[in-house]
Protein backbone atom coordinates (compact mmCIF):
# COMPACT_ATOMS: atom_id res chain seq x y z
CA UNK A 1 0.00 0.00 0.00
CA UNK A 2 1.79 3.31 -0.84
CA UNK A 3 2.41 5.78 1.97
CA UNK A 4 -0.31 8.59 1.18
CA UNK A 5 -3.06 5.83 1.07
CA UNK A 6 -2.41 4.44 4.36
CA UNK A 7 -4.87 5.39 7.84
CA UNK A 8 -3.34 7.55 9.69
CA UNK A 9 -4.55 5.43 12.72
CA UNK A 10 -4.65 1.40 12.76
CA UNK A 11 -7.30 0.41 14.49
CA UNK A 12 -6.43 -0.97 18.37
CA UNK A 13 -9.20 -3.20 20.08
CA UNK A 14 -9.87 -2.65 23.16
CA UNK A 15 -8.75 -5.09 25.78
CA UNK A 16 -9.79 -3.70 28.96
CA UNK A 17 -13.11 -4.12 30.17
CA UNK A 18 -15.96 -2.80 28.37
CA UNK A 19 -18.48 -0.22 29.79
CA UNK A 20 -21.28 -0.91 27.89
CA UNK A 21 -23.13 -4.25 25.68
CA UNK A 22 -22.10 -4.36 21.96
CA UNK A 23 -23.73 -5.86 19.10
CA UNK A 24 -22.11 -7.47 16.93
CA UNK A 25 -21.55 -6.28 13.00
CA UNK A 26 -22.59 -9.60 11.39
CA UNK A 27 -22.96 -10.78 7.66
CA UNK A 28 -26.49 -12.12 6.10
CA UNK A 29 -26.57 -15.76 7.58
CA UNK A 30 -23.77 -15.40 10.07
CA UNK A 31 -24.62 -16.21 14.01
CA UNK A 32 -23.50 -13.42 16.11
CA UNK A 33 -23.50 -15.22 19.18
CA UNK A 34 -21.38 -18.11 17.15
CA UNK A 35 -19.22 -15.19 15.64
CA UNK A 36 -18.74 -13.63 19.74
CA UNK A 37 -17.96 -17.72 20.95
CA UNK A 38 -15.07 -18.14 18.03
CA UNK A 39 -13.49 -14.74 19.45
CA UNK A 40 -14.02 -15.55 22.70
CA UNK A 41 -11.81 -18.94 22.38
CA UNK A 42 -9.08 -17.34 19.77
CA UNK A 43 -8.87 -13.66 21.48
CA UNK A 44 -9.37 -12.05 17.69
CA UNK A 45 -11.19 -8.32 18.07
CA UNK A 46 -14.40 -7.78 16.98
CA UNK A 47 -16.97 -4.81 15.58
CA UNK A 48 -20.02 -3.72 16.52
CA UNK A 49 -22.33 -2.08 14.80
CA UNK A 50 -21.39 1.53 16.44
CA UNK A 51 -17.78 0.92 14.97
CA UNK A 52 -16.10 0.14 18.24
CA UNK A 53 -13.53 -2.71 18.47
CA UNK A 54 -13.27 -4.78 21.19
CA UNK A 55 -11.94 -8.42 22.20
CA UNK A 56 -14.81 -10.58 24.35
CA UNK A 57 -13.92 -11.66 27.47
CA UNK A 58 -17.40 -11.96 29.78
CA UNK A 59 -20.93 -12.11 29.71
CA UNK A 60 -22.38 -9.05 28.05
CA UNK A 61 -25.69 -9.33 29.84
CA UNK A 62 -24.48 -7.72 32.94
CA UNK A 63 -24.10 -4.18 31.21
CA UNK A 64 -26.20 -1.80 29.52
CA UNK A 65 -26.31 -1.49 25.95
CA UNK A 66 -24.52 0.32 23.92
CA UNK A 67 -26.97 3.17 22.75
CA UNK A 68 -24.88 3.57 18.96
CA UNK A 69 -25.02 -0.36 18.24
CA UNK A 70 -29.41 0.41 19.26
CA UNK A 71 -29.59 3.08 17.15
CA UNK A 72 -27.84 1.69 14.08
CA UNK A 73 -29.91 -1.51 14.67
CA UNK A 74 -33.28 0.00 15.03
CA UNK A 75 -32.44 2.13 11.50
CA UNK A 76 -31.66 -1.66 10.13
CA UNK A 77 -34.97 -3.06 11.18
CA UNK A 78 -36.58 0.20 9.37
CA UNK A 79 -35.17 -1.05 5.96
CA UNK A 80 -34.99 -5.11 6.54
CA UNK A 81 -38.27 -6.44 7.91
CA UNK A 82 -37.07 -10.04 8.61
CA UNK A 83 -35.01 -8.55 11.81
CA UNK A 84 -36.43 -9.09 15.48
CA UNK A 85 -36.99 -6.31 17.17
CA UNK A 86 -33.78 -7.14 19.49
CA UNK A 87 -30.39 -8.88 18.03
CA UNK A 88 -30.19 -12.02 18.71
CA UNK A 89 -27.61 -13.77 21.48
Amino acid sequence: MPAHTKPLLDVVPETSEPLSAHIVKTEPGESAAAKVMEARIYGTPLEALCGHVWIPSRDPKQLPMCEQCKEVYEMYRAFNEHLDESPSE
